[in-house]
């Protein structure tokens, strides 16, 4: 991936500059550029807080640790007889809350600037509906020829003009222009989250349920249900920012990590965590794994698929073949506003200094007094 500050941001046909003088905006093409003073919606991080301006109408953490498991766990795998079925409880999910709630106190205006962006519908799609419709017509009623030949002419063009307007009437653009604190600070934040990406493998874990009988789950305490992931930057949708921003799907929402703040993007709309919001909890599992051993993962121990009490094979079930146990890490992100996801990693030692990188960055946030709030702070 890789951390960058870009200087210029294009979006459709506007370049947006960034300069000691501040943000300009110029449209044209090359070698012919009409442009203006400050404009646009963007971001501008000074030295002890976060600015927010806006002059186009947008209209058009302290870590917790949980108890490491002192038994192997495993994935549902295959269909289950009805005894095994049994022999665990229901599985619980392990997800976020609503992104509706998730509002910090210095993130309402934000928030509500693209939640606002979210919901406007495109209007491209009516129009190409619309103009897909009246060429059928025209055709279907044996129009006159020059009918026929001019719908599609004025049709695309029209249509590729509603596209272009809708996608600067949805886009809020962040600019950030980071002082060298911050800078070091967030950077750290990407290398982390470089490393994460690097594990061999990444899950997302949905839910997980309590085992009653182990012996038909290899001896594991417990069942998840995980699904493999890939970490990634690039741009949230409907914002354009001059800063590469790593993010993390995490099942119906995916986390994306800017510098100021945690977005949390689903499909109804958008909510924000504060840093110093997030609590981050890093444990151990020892993982039952039938999915293939990871190349980056410790074995820590050996199990069978139907164990008796004593932890050796059951000799009443058919192909019971001896699975391997491997060390991973989990990294719990929580919030009080609701956030609750859980990411395991196929390589230890990986997730603490995420977790180190982001307090530091919380820190570097924090304005020196802490009851005061720095003007043009979001509220």
């Amino acid at each position: 991936m890789g951390f960058y500050i870009r200087k210029s941001l294009r979006v459709g046909p506007l370049r947006f500059n960034l300069s000691k003088s501040g943000i300009g905006v110029s449209a044209g093409v090359k070698g012919l550029r009409l442009g203006s003073g400050p404009k646009g919606n963007y971001v501008h991080m000074g030295r002890y807080g976060l600015y927010y301006r806006q002059s186009l109408p947008s209209g058009n953490a302290p870590a917790f640790y949980p108890e490491t498991p002192t038994r192997p766990t495993t994935p549902r795998y295959r269909s289950a007889s009805v005894a095994e079925e049994a022999s665990y409880s229901a599985f619980k999910e392990i997800e976020s809350a609503d992104v509706q709630g998730m509002v910090d106190s210095t993130s309402s205006g934000l928030l509500e600037e693209l939640n606002a962006k979210h919901r406007r519908p495109r209007y491209w799609i009516i129009a190409a509906v619309a103009a897909f419709v009246a060429n059928l017509v025209a055709w279907a009623a044996s129009a006159p020829t020059w009918i026929i030949i001019a719908l599609p002419i004025i049709s695309i063009p029209g249509v590729l003009w509603i596209a272009w307007r809708d996608e600067l009437a949805k886009c809020v653009v962040l600019f950030y222009d980071l002082e060298q604190e911050f800078e070091d600070a967030y950077c750290s934040v990407c290398k982390e989250i470089d490393e994460l990406a690097s594990c061999a493998r990444v899950w997302h874990v949905d839910s997980a349920a309590q085992v009653h009988d182990r012996k038909y789950h290899a001896g594991a305490s417990s069942l998840v249900s995980r699904n493999r992931i890939s970490i990634s930057t690039g741009q949230p949708p409907y914002v354009r920012t001059n800063i590469a921003i790593p993010s993390i799907p995490v099942g119906r929402q995916r986390l994306f990590f800017f510098p100021d703040r945690l977005l949390v993007y689903a499909s109804n709309g958008v909510g924000a965590i504060a840093y110093s919001d997030l609590n981050l909890g890093i444990s151990s599992t020892n993982f039952v794994e039938e999915e293939g051993v990871p190349s980056d993962s410790k074995i820590v121990g050996q199990t069978w698929r139907y164990v008796n009490k004593s932890g050796g094979p059951d000799r009443r079930f058919n192909n019971n073949h001896q699975i391997p146990v491997c060390q991973y890490a989990q990294l719990w992100l929580k919030s009080p506003l609701g956030l609750n996801e859980l990411i395991q990693v196929s390589k230890m030692g990986v997730i603490e200094g995420l977790i180190q990188s982001i307090l530091k960055l919380s820190s570097v946030l924090k304005p020196p007094e802490a009851n005061k709030e720095p003007q043009g702070l979001l509220s």
